[in-house]
């Protein structure tokens, strides 16, 4: 949605004394807004009706405990002036999603649920189980608990819709065969890799599969019924018996779709479970009548919201993207947002169609909303036996960790560096970054060696360190909008090793210009040391301490992230040292060959008649593939 030009004004002030804006400055109208900190990092965002009454409420004299502390912390206020509501909301979230402030709610424990999805652009749709992001092409079923409740389900329904479910290198290569799998012979698939069926006749099945997925199971129940009835009557029992056990195959996946509202109704009915840190989501997505899907997730509640802002809030990141299944016609919550209407039209625009939001009172959508509720109680209860360690264990890690290397604050950005390598090549460096404790690996890094030093760590290190905050400097200088990817200090920077990199690191730092600023400790391996700057000994952290676990975690996972680094550019070096050179296998067949043979070994081993086998490879270059790994 294209925004007005930003009529906007900063205020700057020193750090944690951001004051109150002249009201004449600040538009009485619809917007967004921005608090930032002293780095120019954006630590909250809100959006209003009318900018002017709710940037006046943050600098009165008693705010609820964490927006004074939000308040305090920041040092300058934007904002950004829209032409309706549903602009300011879209706004709004999309500066949260951008910045990700430490002051708005966040969804901390988000899983990556399963769906069931038909590849209906395919030539020979498929279902398969699909995680991730929406695609074109796709219909999707679900979110399911479990993958393997995906996978029963589908092999209760491959009997009555025989479709294929290989994935495409498999019907690739029986189509090669003119063989047919096990799935075709248990009657399972109808074999359209080897002409057992025509287009027509497959897309039915799938067309029917579609169908009783969204909950018309009626026909399909009738229609089993009526055949396995003829069957009888014909005196076919073999045949009725196996329309008897489809049938109750299909029964038992009916029984997976609870139906809990009239067959007409499309709805997602949420429900929320909170304390005074966190709230605990349930969402059951509900497709003309029957329960299709779940999925749940915990908000954590760095902001003071009131439990039908928090509600807004929920609403505003759930339907971030359309659910992969499609936008429901109502949306049942427990407490209606404020400003309802807002949410109504913004929903309404994603669905093409009307959304109307409600809070049901009495009946069975009532009871539905207390089922949802329900499971949202008790996967909090779940979630606390988890937090009151997770939580309690974080906060004392940092809070050690600055007592025991004598920080000026408790480090709650720490970033890791590691190198690895083999005998000097594919040299790499990491950098994993960890945030309240917690990894964000949104912000990890890796870089290629650029100075051929071969093998030696002490310059690559020097080299990574360097680029690092060479770029962090470049950053700060550039307006808040422009900042790049380094653009915030660590609180602590911990390089692997012992006091060789940590020399190295200091150098850098102080070369830079940023040895008062970033503290700097090396975590050696032998007898996990920690060593600080200016000191011959090293600081000993008790072993059975939450800070040294933190520091360990840390180090371990820059190391994972640079060998994963190294292994992939070794992979593709040597992937195209082997396959290099030959006459006519450019990079694209060179690609296909391996993605269909399965690897470079299979590439190396395969005989000159597998080879010519491919359609698309022209003989001379088989035979120059062939001569390359066979000859001699």
């Amino acid at each position: 949605m294209v925004v007005e030009v930003p009529i906007g004004a900063v205020i700057r002030q020193p750090v944690g004394v951001v004051q109150r804006p002249e009201s004449g400055s600040i538009p009485d109208g619809p917007g967004s807004y921005q608090f930032k900190d002293v780095e120019g990092r954006v630590i909250y965002v809100g959006k209003a009706k009318s900018l002017r009454s709710r940037l006046s409420n943050y600098f009165q004299v008693n705010l609820p405990a964490r927006t004074a502390q939000m308040v305090a912390t920041a040092e300058t206020v934007e904002w950004i002036q829209v032409r309706n509501d549903v602009e300011a909301l879209l706004l709004e979230y999309s500066l949260i999603k951008q910045h990700r402030p430490r002051f708005n709610i966040r969804l901390i424990d988000d899983k990556s649920y399963p769906y069931l999805a038909v590849t209906v652009d395919d030539q020979w749709p498929r279902p398969m189980v699909m995680r991730g992001a929406r695609r074109k092409g796709v219909r999707y079923f679900g979110p399911y608990g479990h993958a393997y409740a995906i996978r029963e389900t589908l092999d209760q329904l491959l009997r009555t819709f025989p479709v294929r479910t290989c994935s495409d290198n498999k019907f690739a290569h029986h189509e090669k065969l003119g063989r047919p799998c096990l799935l075709f012979h248990i009657e399972k698939c109808s074999g359209p890799c080897v002409g057992e069926v025509d287009a027509v006749t497959y897309q039915g099945h799938v067309d029917e599969l579609i169908r009783f997925l969204e909950g018309d199971t009626d026909e399909v129940v009738a229609r089993l019924d009526a055949e396995m009835r003829a069957a009888a009557a014909d005196l076919e029992f073999e045949k009725a018996a196996r329309l008897r056990d489809r049938l109750n195959a299909v029964g038992k996946a009916i029984e997976r779709q609870q139906m809990v509202a009239d067959r007409n109704e499309d709805l997602d009915v949420f429900g929320v479970a909170e304390d005074e840190l966190e709230a605990a989501v349930q969402v059951f997505h509900v497709r003309r009548g029957r329960v299709v899907g779940r999925k749940g997730f915990v908000v954590d509640k760095v902001e003071d919201l009131s439990p039908a802002e928090l509600g807004a809030r929920i609403l505003e990141a759930f339907y971030d993207e359309p659910p992969p299944i499609g936008m429901p016609r109502q949306v049942l919550l427990q407490r209606e947002p404020e400003d309802v209407e807002v949410y109504e039209r913004w929903l309404s625009g994603l669905r093409g169609a009307s959304v109307t939001i409600r809070v049901p009172q009495r009946g069975d959508k009532r009871a539905l909303q207390e089922t949802v509720a329900h499971n949202a109680r008790e996967e909090l209860v779940r979630h606390r036996l988890k937090r009151a360690t997770d939580h309690n264990s974080r906060a004392r890690a940092l809070n050690e960790l600055q007592d025991l290397l004598d920080l000026p604050e408790s480090p709650l950005r720490i970033e890791c560096f590691d190198m690895s390598h083999l005998q000097g090549t594919d040299y790499v460096g990491s950098m994993v970054v960890v945030e309240d404790g917690l990894p964000r690996k949104s912000e990890y890094r890796r870089f290629k060696i650029r100075s051929g030093q071969g093998n030696d760590d002490f310059r690559a290190m020097e080299e990574v360190l360097t680029r690092r905050f060479t770029a962090y400097l470049a950053d700060r200088e550039k307006p808040a909008s422009e900042r790049g990817r380094f653009s915030y200090p660590p609180q602590l920077l911990v390089v692997d090793g012992g006091k060789g990199q940590l020399g190295v690191a200091v150098r850098v730092l102080e070369e830079l210009g940023l040895d008062e600023e970033i503290p700097v400790a090396s975590l050696a391996k032998r007898f996990e040391e920690v060593y600080l700057p200016g000191s011959p000994d090293p600081v000993r952290i008790p072993r059975q301490s939450e800070a040294l676990y933190l520091l360990q975690r840390l180090r371990d996972e820059s190391h994972r992230f640079a060998i994963s680094f190294h292994r992939e550019l070794r992979g593709k070096r040597m992937t195209a040292s082997s396959l290099d050179g030959i006459a006519g296998l450019g990079p694209a067949r060179r690609t296909r060959i391996v993605k269909e043979l399965g690897g470079v070994k299979a590439v190396r081993t395969a005989s000159l008649d597998q080879l010519r086998a491919l359609t698309w490879l022209p003989d001379t270059v088989a035979e120059a593939i062939y001569a390359r790994f066979h000859d001699g």
